[in-house]
């Protein structure tokens, strides 16, 4: 049996809007899920009713087996992390993560120990009689985490935790909110729009659009094995690049290159005279001419250097893509260059329904 289960949850709101449709999932004991998802498609709504904060409108919750829908957040035994850190200015952050501890009458004694405890494991022991004015937003961000880790709950809930951060604090806060989870075996739901904290932090993930579950599955699973057009572009970084084109003698034109999807799609003709999308990941690609590979003669339109490797925005006709190709492979600006995508790297979808083709 699932630790938490989600039936069939929706939630609709009193004026009729419908944020959340149908959501269905099981959670196992100790599992780290990241629910991600672009602002507005229901992830910190499904979040928020996990916790009690939010009525479940049609639908069942259930905690280890026992229906939880009329529970309230502290019958749950949730702990819930906020994207605004919620620490109390006029507390030291000793008194904040302890917060919780006190309210609930623990001696005073175990509460040093576990205050201690949790200060060694966030790096925060040298900072416990700061006001949290005095502290970074990291900092402020591993307080609030401190005070939900401390109460030793089975099931922690993040809502963006890290968007108020900036770049290199939210890489070190990636890595230890991964500590955390390792160190606590708890079971932990983690909201954000951020799909590379997705892919580094989670179990499985769970990908959502306008209130409706477009994929669930692991990091490895979600980049190699996309199940529509919109998981393909939202997990990837540069995203996806996408081609809609009708297929003609098992072929379709990226300007003026003919891609034959024939190798790799035996059954393509069922396509014939219809529009598909065809994918490819701006990594995937090969400089230069491969043989068995789709081959694309473009322009070099842009190219950002980041360091390892090159963004190159080209063009082939009216069509546009991004490459990310090695940087000391940089081509020049308004360069005609040649590049392979290679058979096993090809994506193609439905056009109708934007389901993947396999």
């Amino acid at each position: 049996m699932a630790y938490l289960t989600l039936k069939n949850i929706n939630k609709i709101y009193p004026n009729g809007y419908h944020a959340v449709h149908n959501f269905n999932l099981e959670i196992e004991k100790g599992e780290f899920v990241v629910f991600v998802g672009p602002s507005g498609c229901g992830k910190s709504t499904t979040l928020r009713m996990i916790a009690g904060l939010e009525d479940i409108s049609n639908g069942e919750f259930l905690i280890n087996g026992v229906r939880a829908n009329e529970m309230g957040p502290r019958e749950r035994e949730v702990a819930m992390v906020f994207q605004s850190y919620a620490l109390y200015p006029q507390m030291t952050v000793y008194d904040n993560i302890a917060f919780g501890l006190t309210l609930q009458g623990v001696d005073e004694e175990i509460i040093e120990k576990r205050v201690q405890k949790t200060a060694k494991i966030l790096g925060l022991t040298d900072y416990l009689d700061r006001l949290p004015r005095a502290l970074s937003g990291g900092q402020r961000q591993r307080v609030a985490i401190g005070r939900a880790i401390i109460r030793k709950v089975g099931i922690f809930l993040m809502d963006e935790p890290l968007s108020n951060l900036d770049a290199k604090q939210r890489v070190t806060m990636r890595y230890e909110i991964a500590q955390i989870h390792q160190e606590t075996g708890a079971t932990t739901i983690y909201v954000t729009h951020d799909q590379t904290e997705a892919m580094t932090l989670a179990d499985r993930i769970v990908v959502m659009k306008d209130g409706y579950v477009q994929q669930i599955g692991t990091p490895y699973e979600l980049y190699h094995k996309p199940a529509n057009v919109f998981v393909a572009g939202f997990i990837g970084e540069p995203p996806m690049n996408f081609v809609r084109d009708v297929v003609k003698n098992g072929c379709i034109a990226m300007g003026d290159n003919t891609l034959d999807l024939r190798p790799k799609y035996a059954d393509i003709g069922k396509y014939e005279g219809k529009e598909i999308v065809f994918g490819f990941r701006p990594e995937a690609v090969r400089l230069g001419e491969v043989a068995g590979a789709c081959v694309v003669n473009c322009r070099v339109e842009l190219t950002e250097m980041l360091g390892d490797n090159t963004n190159v925005y080209i063009t082939a006709g009216d069509r546009q893509a991004i490459l990310k190709v090695d940087s000391h492979d940089t081509p020049d600006m308004d360069a005609d260059i040649t590049f392979s995508i290679p058979m096993e790297d090809v994506y193609l979808f439905d056009a109708q329904t934007e389901n993947v083709i396999v």
